[in-house]
Parts: C-alpha cells; structure tokens; sequence
C-alpha cells in the first residue's frame, strides 16, 4: 500500500511539472537561507568562543603599593577563575610601549617620567572564560584594596554581545518567517494539485475510499518536495561555502579566519524540518478542500 501511494506521488509530481518545480526551488532557496544564517551564527559563536580564550585582565596597581606586588599576587591567584598573575612593573611597561613605537619614537621621547603604573597581567582557567566569569572575575579582582583600574575590554565584550544578541533575534524571526512563506507556497501548490484531480478525488470518494487512502499521495508529495527541496538548498550553500573557502586559503587567512560548514547531525535536522514543512503545507491544503 506504501509503495502504491509512493508512486502515485511521484506520478503527480511528475505530471504537474513546473508548479512542483516552483515549489521545490522555494523550499530550497528558504533552506539555503535559513541554513547561511545558521551557519554565521555557529561560525560568529566560534569566533567569540576563540576570544574568549584569549581574554587578559589587566590590573592596574596604585602608586603606593608597587612593594606589595609578592603579596597581592598570591591574593590575585587565590581567586576562583584565575591560572596566573604576572607581575608588570612601570619600568618594564615603558619598555615594552618603546619598543612598540620604535618607529614613532617622538611619541615617547619627551615624557619627563614613566606615566605608566605597576600591573598584573591576569591569565584565566579555562573553566572561567566565559563572560560572565569573566566579569565575576573582574569585580573581585577590582575590589582589592590595592588595585585602581581594571581593563578586560568589558566596552568590546558588551558591544559584541549585543550585536551578537541582535543577529540571534533576527536570525530566528526570520527563519520563523521564511518556514511559514514555504508552508504557505507548499499548501498553493497542493491546492492545485487537487484542483486538477478534484473530479478523480471524488470518484475515489464514491467508490468507497477512505480519507487517508486519498490523502496519503499529498502528504508523500510533499514530504518528496521537503527533502527535494532542502537538498538542494544544502548542496548550494555547499558550493559557496567551499569557493568562499578557497578565496580565504588563498588570500592567506587561513589561520586567522577559521570557517565550518554545518554537522551531518545538522543537515539531517535541516532536512528533517524541510520535510515537515512539506508535510504541513500538504495538512493546511488537504484540510481546507478535504472537508
């Protein structure tokens, strides 16, 4: 009974040619759409994640307690969160902005007295890189009696987290958008199918078929359409992903612009739901002119 539904399936979709053709390139274009957007949110969560890592909190020491540097580094390492604190003395900060501006040395040359304080640079455990141990960090290392500034670029780390927040939300409105637009398309195209079959749908009908025997073809059509469609889409961000691939390797970006494509897991969940969008597109359809 499958194999006879399967194939009156692909009977109607052979028979009714461009307007599945029509339907199938919609889906496709929605998947590769909705499929780029998840793929620069997954790459975009990469790139925070390397940052992450590579976060330094920098904390800058009064003037008056240089002499205690021994001691306030066995309080800064005592904390929760922090690997390592390296002590950075002013002379050897100065030194180390020379050496930076060798080229503009006019900047520097001038200075009357070294303007830059003792410091500790501050490595975190890898347990604690995320943001928000980051600034749990950041706030116990600031309250120590003898630490004056503490900079981890929290005005980068906020900015980029909005942005990020922003691109998430318009992401999945518009995946919301773009699954309701192909369950839409999909129902049209299942209207018209019935439309065009309507007197045989009511021969069946007389003859003594039930409803699921003349609803099963529509619903296969359209789990076809789904996995057809989204195929398809995959297979085309493929082909831009690796040409764009490529243009980095070339480029020499290799190794400071890392990319990935989607996870086998992810296309199946991918394909999974372009055919179930074809599927409720088909239910809308069938329940409307099906009564």
């Amino acid at each position: 009974m499958i194999i006879r539904h399967f194939r009156r399936a692909l009977e109607d979709t052979l028979a009714n040619r461009f307007v599945n053709a029509v339907t199938i390139m919609t889906i496709a274009l929605t998947v590769m759409i909705v499929s780029a957007a998840l793929l620069v949110l997954l790459n975009a969560g990469d790139w925070m994640g390397a940052w992450q890592q590579g976060t330094r909190i920098m904390a800058y020491l009064r003037p008056e307690t240089g002499g205690a540097a021994p001691a306030l580094k066995r309080s800064l390492e005592a904390i929760d969160g922090v690997r390592q604190a390296t002590f950075i003395s002013s002379d050897e900060a100065l030194h180390d902005l020379q050496t930076r501006l060798k080229h503009s040395p006019s900047l520097i040359e001038n200075l009357l007295e070294n303007p830059l304080p003792d410091a500790f640079e501050i490595q975190l455990a890898p347990s604690a890189e995320s943001w928000e141990r980051i600034e749990s960090v950041a706030t116990r290392i600031r309250s120590l009696a003898e630490v004056e500034e503490v900079e981890y670029g929290r005005q980068w780390v906020v900015a980029v987290r909005r942005i990020a927040h922003l691109f998430q939300t318009l992401g999945v409105a518009l995946m919301g958008l773009l699954l309701v637009a192909a369950v839409a398309i999909v129902a049209n195209t299942t209207r018209l199918v019935i439309y065009s079959r309507q007197e045989e749908v009511e021969i069946m009908r007389l003859v003594g078929a039930t409803e699921h025997f003349i609803q099963a073809p529509f619903f296969i059509e359209g789990l076809i359409q789904g996995l057809i469609g989204a195929v398809g889409g995959i297979g085309i961000l493929f082909a831009v992903f690796s040409a764009l691939a490529v243009r980095i390797e070339q480029s020499g970006l290799a190794g400071v612009v890392t990319l990935r494509f989607l996870s086998l897991e992810q296309m199946a969940l991918i394909i999974a739901v372009s055919m179930l969008v074809g599927w409720l597109g088909c239910y809308v359809a069938l329940k409307q002119f099906l009564k």
